[in-house]
């Protein structure tokens, strides 16, 4: 199968905390999660040829993507077994801070990732290839496969498309900063979420945001401002895509949702500011329910809220 859009970087496992049963005892909801496999999901369920680079252990987590990716209808064919290494295990729970992450990935098949281990003419191939700051953080070895698959779609005339998605437990904010801006500026999409950008920015007005990450050398800028919707930009123009109202739920997989539906739209021949207004919708309907990937939208749905939006207008 040939893919238009190649997603790149550390699938985890899930599992999200349930509320106590009558017993007063933990329970937890397995699932998939890691945020470029999700926003592949989120792709393909839309109506995207969608593709996965990464590696994952032979053991029962990994075997679970397998299954998973392949009744999404992933293609696998660039997706490495490592016999040595595991595949990551999270563990989500939720406070009044929203929701918390607890990562088990030391060691893992995806921080073992390499450029020696690149696909490059699967990567020549497509039309856009994805792939975030997590994808980058986990280890020097990802961040440098990264940068090659970078130059590798740049070379073939492929768009790039980057999400920051920042998590302080994987890197500090200088170094992080310092090897995304590098990546978003080779990036035609630059996905960054409002938290991580003042973070790696230091600055708070969106329109300040996206002016930074354009000087960098981004084509355009999505910038994701969660319930406030999104800023698209480029150096020509910009437009404020209204926050919609959520049934909140869980969060986790939201920004993920937006990239995998914007890019998916993109590619289906939507202008990016409609693929936008899509992406907002589908991540709002991802709000809606426990876990990652569960509660992420098919088409349909999406379509269906949108055409009853522009009813009542």
């Amino acid at each position: 199968m040939s893919v238009d859009l190649l997603c790149m970087g550390e699938p985890m496992l899930e599992f999200s905390r349930l509320p106590a049963g009558a017993d007063g005892g933990v329970r937890y909801l397995e699932g998939h999660g890691g945020d470029t496999s999700n926003a592949a999901v989120a792709a393909a369920r839309q109506g995207a040829r969608v593709g996965y680079i990464t590696a994952i252990g032979q053991d029962m987590a990994g075997d679970s993507f397998m299954r998973m990716w392949a009744q999404e209808g992933i293609d696998t064919a660039t997706i490495i077994r490592m016999a040595d290494a595991q595949t990551g295990v999270y563990f989500i729970t939720h406070d009044g801070g929203g929701h918390q992450f607890h990562h088990y990935r030391a060691g893992s098949a995806a921080a073992r990732y390499t450029p020696a281990l690149l696909p490059e003419a699967a990567i020549a191939g497509a039309k856009i290839l994805y792939a975030s700051g997590i994808s980058q953080g986990i280890s020097a070895g990802a961040a440098d496969a990264v940068f090659r698959a970078i130059a590798v779609a740049k070379a073939a005339g492929v768009a790039v498309a980057y999400d920051t998605n920042y998590r302080a437990k994987l890197w500090p904010p200088a170094r992080a900063a310092a090897v995304m801006h590098a990546a978003i500026a080779e990036a035609d999409y630059a996905f960054p979420g409002m938290e991580d950008a003042t973070v790696l920015t230091g600055l708070r007005d969106p329109d300040a945001i996206a002016d930074f990450y354009l000087r960098l050398g981004a084509a355009m800028v999505v910038l994701k401002m969660g319930a406030d919707g999104a800023l698209l930009a480029t150096g020509a123009a910009r437009r404020r895509i209204p926050g919609r109202t959520a049934r909140l739920v869980d969060a986790a997989g939201a920004g993920d949702t937006f990239c995998g539906a914007f890019l998916a739209r993109v590619l289906a021949g939507d202008t990016a500011l409609a693929a936008a207004h899509y992406a907002n919708v589908a991540a709002v309907l991802a709000c809606e329910g426990l876990g990652c990937v569960g509660p992420i939208p098919h088409g349909a749905r999406v379509r269906e809220i949108l055409d009853a939006a522009t009813e009542l207008e």
